[in-house]
């Protein structure tokens, strides 16, 4: 099972050259995982069918993975309401960050052991299949479980960065990945808008969604099959055969990872708004999850190498601190992110807004797209400005200004209020590219491309998951206090009887005039009062929100000061080359 001496060798001789060349101390930097380099590709490779049409194929998978669900998470009121009510609406979100959050690490060994040509086309595939089923959907436990197919899809099409990573020179990653983000904005960036004009302007309505995905996903597939030839089984595993590596996976350590995570995440996402906190469901949920990963990590660092020969997660990645700190900034950076991805939306809808939908869809798009630019952005100066560590210390710095100063805003600063969260998102779109790439970047062994990118995707979800938790609990209990506080007495002092005031709240739930119209003793002076309190009310409990982002902000300063400077990794090496259709040789020789 092991591999040839001579296709050892022809990995690890390319770096170490590469990197004598880049810094007098390479001993210290030694890597290995390489297949080729720059100089030694044939003329014409990066401008192949197969090197483009590889690259079309990572663009339009990102573009279905990160609309799989963005499309759908803004208009889901509207599809609860033609084929709901249902009161497990929830799920349609959750199911999709949990397949995500678990397959990722999956996809990224599995496709560094058996090979990466079927998991990516077959990850697309799946898009085609989970979107299909949800464009039929008749009910809600339908969508679900299309969506549940949609996010096992996502997990391989946000997982590009592991194709890229290693059929681009090392010194191009950054630039290679900023320019497959590109892609991402009619889904991430654009999605709210693009999903309410289905609503607004076509008569197929929301199912218009999924059939655009539908072609989406079947395209990219297409370019997957047709032109993404990277190593076989056989060229990773001279002498080992398939069946072999299939009986001594982890799967032991793979039941562990999935359950654990599964209900670990499961429980931060019901407690406060499936079920309270104290209840069993959500206790049971964190603890049992937190435990079986526990137990994982335990049976990955020593379960005997009679049971245990190809562990899912080499426990010698914790112990590369470029790749864990670069992991962990990447982690937190999102959690930052998700207080806007979660709260501006609303925040939109109800302070500045006024009931036109299509223009909340506009200004939702804000956080998206500010953060899709700094993706874009921050890998294509990555590498001339070079310094990785102090990029990340001043765009985390920020990031944390302006998201902090987003509290100073009312209902009355809509410009300043888009302006500060465009260029907060900006800023940590920018770490998020860098650290993205870095954690390929950073492995000692590019073998191990897709485990330390699927890994870092997992720890990202992980920490998400616990931020947007903190953020949705302090929006709630804050919009509990200042609502009641301040709109009940605005209400009485504008006229309104204080019997009346439960049915002036209802009615601003409805959102309708007739709504409005029956509530008793109500007037237009009166209702303008009441709409201004509620206005100022949720802009005081968005404040706190954004105040709680600093403490997130900080930890990522912190954190971004240990992150690795890599110019002496910025080398011509490449660690894997596409080949012909038909035999070994690479494209274009």
């Amino acid at each position: 099972m092991e591999e040839s001496p001579e296709k050892a060798q022809a990995t690890r001789f390319s770096h170490e050259s590469q990197l004598e060349k880049a810094t007098p101390d390479a001993t210290h930097h030694v890597m290995t995982g390489f297949d080729t380099s720059l100089e030694s590709l044939p003329d014409g490779y990066f401008t192949s069918s197969f090197f483009i049409g590889t690259m079309l194929a990572a663009a339009l998978g990102l573009l279905a993975g990160v609309a799989g669900f963005g499309y759908a998470a803004p208009v889901l009121a509207i599809i609860n309401a033609d084929i709901g009510p249902d009161p497990n609406l929830a799920w349609v979100g959750l199911v999709y960050t949990l397949m995500l959050a678990v397959f990722l690490t999956l996809v990224g060994r599995v496709s560094d052991v058996f090979g990466r040509r079927w998991v990516f086309a077959g990850g697309s595939c799946l898009g085609v299949i989970g979107s299909i089923i949800c464009a039929v959907a008749k009910d809600i436990p339908t969508l679900i479980g299309g969506t549940t197919v949609i996010g096992i899809a996502a997990a391989t099409q946000v997982s590009f960065p592991i194709v890229v990573g290693e059929l681009l020179p090392m010194k191009y990653r950054f630039y290679g990945n900023a320019l497959i983000f590109i892609f991402a904005i009619p889904g991430s960036g654009f999605g709210p808008a693009v999903a309410q004009g289905f609503i607004t302007h076509t008569s197929v309505g929301w199912r218009g969604i999924y059939y655009l995905l539908i072609a989406i996903n079947g395209t990219a597939a297409l370019f997957w099959i047709l032109f993404y030839h990277p190593p076989t089984f056989h060229m990773k595993h001279r002498s080992g055969k398939v069946m072999e590596y299939v009986k001594t996976f982890d799967y032991v350590g793979a039941f562990l990872f999935i359950l654990g995570l599964l209900l670990f995440l499961m429980g931060l996402n019901w407690g406060g708004s499936t079920y309270p906190w104290k209840s069993a469901h959500v206790i049971a949920a964190i603890v049992v999850g937190f435990m079986l990963m526990v137990a994982f990590v335990l049976w990955e660092n020593f379960a005997p190498a009679s049971f245990l020969k190809d562990p899912l997660v080499p426990m010698h990645l914790f112990r590369n601190g470029p790749w864990v700190m670069s992991t962990i900034v990447l982690g937190v950076g999102a959690g930052m992110y998700y207080a806007f991805a979660i709260i501006w939306p609303s925040m939109v809808a109800v302070l500045y807004t006024n009931g036109d939908p299509m223009y909340a869809s506009i200004l939702a798009s804000l956080v998206g797209l500010g953060l899709l630019a700094g993706e874009i952005i921050g890998g294509l100066l990555a590498t001339p400005l070079g310094k990785t560590k102090f990029q990340m210390m001043f765009a985390v710095l920020s990031a944390g200004i302006f998201f902090g100063c987003v509290a100073v805003c009312t209902p009355d600063t809509k410009a300043l209020a888009c302006g500060l969260v465009f260029m907060g998102c900006f800023f940590v779109g920018w770490v998020e590219n860098v650290c993205l790439s870095l954690t390929t970047i950073a492995l000692d062994d590019q073998n191990e491309i897709g485990t330390g990118a699927g890994v870092a995707g997992s720890v990202r979800a992980a920490i998400s998951t616990i931020s947007q938790t903190v953020y949705v609990v302090v929006l709630s209990n804050r919009l509990t206090s200042t609502i009641s506080s301040q709109v009940p007495p605005a209400l009485v002092a504008a006229g309104l009887p204080a019997s009346s005031v439960v049915d002036f709240l209802t009615a601003i739930t409805v959102g309708t005039p007739a709504a409005f119209a029956a509530v008793p003793g109500i007037s237009a002076d009166i209702t303008a009062a009441g709409l201004r309190a509620y206005k100022v009310a949720n802009a005081d409990a968005y404040r706190t929100v954004f105040l709680t982002t600093i403490a997130f902000s900080g930890l990522a300063l912190v954190l971004s000061c240990f992150v690795p400077n890599v110019e002496d990794r910025m080398t011509d090496d490449v660690a894997a080359a596409l080949h012909n259709r038909n035999d070994e040789k690479t494209v274009g020789s």
